[in-house]
């Protein structure tokens, strides 16, 4: 890399968007993953003298994001203890945890399709898979997306986080282990849904129209038996029961709503918009998203984070 402020500009644009992916994956958080690109581009600049070349720069801005994200799941208290023993993955018990606009995903690569392509891929995108692999030591956590979702060889990975191909399998076995021992459905239960089907259009159609119309009845019909109610940072309700008693107490305890369809994580979902008693305008509340199967709601995560509703392109109020 010559250093120059034109280069430099090329390489940001052409790896912006996989690497920002790479920090989502390691933190979970979509705030979180845009600092650390922003820090990730500012180690780059002021080191780009140093840079020898010799790895290539793609694999010299990760192991800045790399080290930058470890550095960060270090220090932050909140994540040392993860999901509780023996419970599924849970946005509720993961408060730093936050939704990914599917739109982002699907922009055009600035390049052909390789590598790149391939690391903002939505298979590894779900926030079951994501909530899963927060109970992971970072170093742990590093070596399985780089190895698992990224495909990079062991010899790579053990470069880019300076230790031996013998620690990197050992670190891998020991990540597998851990999330095979909690959740032994494993990744046929993380894997994002298929691009949603007419089905799954009309259930989410459903659940909009039931906000809207002030009817939790109307989702309570299409429930599942072992349905899960997720709300950050408020709490989780499971089975059919639970949720239905949720539903019925909290729909219409704060206002109105209008919902509006978003996509995010591979699932559909809706950006909930309140308008409480007094108020004549709808304010952005919450951003839902869903778990369909065979016609029923079998997981609802709700994400009380007004500040993210630009990311998903969505109006300030309606």
């Amino acid at each position: 890399m010559s250093g120059d402020e034109p280069d430099f500009d090329d390489l940001t644009r052409r790896h912006r968007r996989e690497l920002h992916v790479y920090c989502y994956r390691m933190l979970g958080s979509f705030d979180e993953a845009e600092d650390h690109v922003q820090e990730v581009f500012l180690r780059a600049w002021r080191s780009r003298g140093s840079f020898e070349g010799r790895s290539g720069a793609r694999t010299w801005l990760y192991r800045i994001a790399t080290n930058a994200c470890l550095d960060t799941l270090r220090r932050d208290a909140r994540r040392a203890t993860g999901a509780p023993p023996g419970a599924g993955p849970s946005v509720a018990t993961m408060p730093w945890l936050q939704p990914y606009p599917d739109a982002l995903l699907d922009e055009p690569a600035a390049d052909q399709p390789g590598p790149e392509a391939a690391a903002v891929s939505r298979e590894t995108m779900s926030l079951a898979f994501l909530a899963a692999i927060q109970v992971l030591p970072p170093r742990q956590r590093a070596v399985l997306i780089l190895r698992d979702v990224l495909a990079w060889p062991a010899g790579e990975v053990a470069a880019l986080i300076e230790t031996t191909v013998p620690a990197v399998n050992s670190a891998l076995q020991r990540a597998h282990a851990t999330l095979h021992r909690r959740w032994p459905g494993g990744r046929l239960d993380w894997a994002p849904a298929a691009e949603p089907d007419a089905d799954q259009s009309r259930l989410l159609q459903r659940y909009i129209a039931a906000h809207e119309q002030a009817d939790p009845e109307a989702l309570v019909a299409v429930l599942h038996e072992d349905v899960r109610l997720s709300i950050s940072p408020a709490g989780q309700w499971t089975g059919r029961e639970q949720t239905a008693r949720a539903l019925r107490a909290g729909m219409n305890a704060l206002g109105r709503w209008r919902l509006l369809p978003i996509a995010a994580n591979g699932r559909p979902g809706a950006a909930g918009y309140l308008c409480r008693p007094g108020d004549e305008a709808f304010h952005p509340f919450v951003l839902t998203v869903l778990h369909i199967e065979h016609g029923r709601l079998t997981d609802i995560a709700a994400f009380e984070q007004p500040s993210m509703f630009p990311a998903f392109g969505l109006p300030a109020r309606l």
